[in-house]
């Protein structure tokens, strides 16, 4: 979402930069962190991210032989996770934006043996390559904060879906215990820099990211952001006190 008192410029965790930089800033801290990002992942949530991921995907909207995107797919376990629920008759198209992060998903899935029902697409959330109708579900986990323009992509994931289908946004949100907010901050400010500091060697992009789940739009705004792109009957489920949110929005 672009600051609307200097429509030319957008967040950039807390700094604001032209909205036509934001795109090549994320690319770059993800190209940074691909390689030990579901390591770092591990060491940020206590592993708990793999609760969330799960209960995500185990409550979607899908069925045996679907057809899904997952966007902002990356390193490819929320698509592994979907690829059980729509079976061998389904499909998941990975779509992310950053190359590095789809390589590092691709071989590691392939590496795995998991090549079957799977498809990897470079694309940007804001201009996807794919017909109107063309899913049952769309999901993004941990991305839609990193995207320029929300409500494009809000828009695009509407577009994509067939009339019935369902979108899922599982995102960090805004804590809703006060007395824990202060050792979240700690966490996100202090902590987190230096556990990338030290596993990822980029303590920068680490700061970056804890800064853009802050200035994410928090549950109710978001709710009200794809009701204004057009979903129907929006609704989120707050996980953890608040600290990541599953947003559900369909296709009238």
């Amino acid at each position: 979402m672009n600051d609307p008192d200097h429509p030319d410029t957008t967040h950039f965790g807390y700094r604001d930069v032209p909205v036509d930089e934001k795109q090549k800033l994320v690319g770059e801290v993800f190209s940074s962190v691909a390689q030990k990002y579901d390591v770092m992942n591990d060491l940020m949530s206590l592993g708990i991210h793999r609760v969330w991921k799960r209960f995500f995907v185990a409550t979607a909207q899908t069925r045996r032989g679907g057809r899904v995107l997952d966007l902002a797919g990356g390193t490819g376990d929320i698509a592994l996770l979907l690829r059980d629920r729509v079976g061998e008759a389904g499909e998941v198209v990975v779509g992310d934006i950053n190359g590095d992060m789809l390589r590092v998903g691709r071989d590691r899935m392939t590496d795995r043996g998991h090549v079957r029902g799977l498809s990897w697409v470079q694309c940007n959330a804001q201009a996807l390559p794919f017909p109107d109708g063309s899913f049952d579900l769309v999901t993004i986990a941990f991305g839609l904060r990193n995207v320029t323009d929300k409500d494009v992509a809000l828009r695009e994931m509407l577009r994509v879906l067939r009339p019935g289908g369902q979108a899922r946004v599982l995102e960090f949100s805004q804590v809703t215990a006060r007395w824990f907010r202060p050792l979240y901050d700690f966490h996100s400010f202090k902590v987190l820099p230096r556990l990338g500091a030290m596993i990822a060697g980029d303590e920068g992009s680490y700061r970056y990211l804890a800064e853009s789940i802050r200035r994410h739009p928090p549950q109710r705004e978001l709710q009200t952001m794809m009701e204004a792109a057009g979903f129907a009957r929006c609704g989120y489920r707050n996980l953890s006190s608040g600290i990541v949110a599953i947003h559900a929005g369909y296709r009238a």
